[in-house]
């Protein structure tokens, strides 16, 4: 009886060690599930994290790409503008420049107009300035005037120039030393004045020679009528007045209206010039 009691009790013994066993199965399996669900659910998360992340990625680049593209297309549209500002204000200069041009042709013809012309004054007169210049110095002044009155300008010019030698004023045997010794002298003149009838005035220019006119002078006055005009004398010198220096031209025009002459240096301005000028009333 006891055998057999031992025997039951090993029974119950070996099903209940198989029951745990089972229960120990079961519940494994049933962790080794949930481990791999939450696994699945951690890859699952993992994966939808990554896409969203990648997706944002891929939006905010995407976000970028079209903010570069508006950026471009906005600094094409502003470099679009500048070009059509720079194309707007090319025309502007070239109309500076045009009009800048245009007063550059204005100031050409207004300076035109101011150089002399062979036409009378407003008055209906018409002068001639006719002067010898050996050294030019007579010569500036003769411009100033013609420029100033719109004259007419004759150079008296010797048919056998005069040299340095020639104007050596203390080698008494100098040739211009001895035409001022000798009243009677008349130095051939090369050319003459066509028309001269046609002068209403006419000033005479020279230089001053042992304080008188050059007697080519004399030569000047003496191959013309000059009966009816008005004539006045200026000359240059370095130190002499103008004295009386034209008394011998004014003896061989008898027939003219003398004016007063005027003495300036070589360097006197054109305001000095045209104020003698001026005051003759003879433009």
């Amino acid at each position: 009886m006891k055998k057999f009691l031992m025997i039951i009790s090993a029974a119950v013994m070996s099903l209940c060690l198989t029951a745990c066993a089972g229960e120990g199965n079961s519940s494994g399996g049933n962790i080794e599930f949930s481990q791999g669900t939450e696994i699945s659910q951690s890859s699952s998360t993992t994966k939808t994290e990554s896409s969203s992340e990648v997706s944002q990625t891929s939006s905010t680049m995407s976000t970028e790409s079209v903010s570069s593209t508006e950026n471009s297309e906005t600094s094409s549209a502003t470099t679009g503008s500048s070009t059509e500002k720079s194309e707007v204000s090319a025309p502007s200069s070239s109309t500076t420049t045009e009009s800048e041009t245009s007063s550059v042709t204005s100031s050409t013809s207004s300076s035109t107009a101011d150089a002399p012309v062979s036409e009378p004054t407003e008055d209906g007169v018409k002068i001639l300035v006719a002067y010898f210049s050996a050294t030019n110095n007579t010569e500036g002044i003769a411009q100033k005037l013609a420029d100033g009155l719109g004259a007419d300008l004759y150079e008296i010019t010797p048919q056998q120039p005069y040299t340095s030698d020639d104007l050596n004023y203390g080698n008494s045997k100098s040739r211009s030393s001895v035409e001022m010794n000798d009243p009677s002298a008349r130095p051939a003149i090369s050319g003459s004045v066509k028309n001269m009838e046609q002068y209403d005035v006419v000033l005479i220019g020279y230089p001053i020679w042992w304080g008188e006119a050059p007697r080519i002078m004399n030569t000047f006055i003496e191959s013309y009528d000059f009966s009816g005009k008005t004539l006045a004398a200026f000359c240059t010198s370095a130190s002499s007045g103008f004295g009386n220096s034209d008394s011998s031209l004014r003896s061989a025009a008898s027939g003219a209206t003398w004016l007063k002459g005027q003495r300036f240096s070589a360097g006197a301005s054109a305001a000095d010039v045209m104020k003698w000028a001026n005051g003759l009333g003879v433009n």
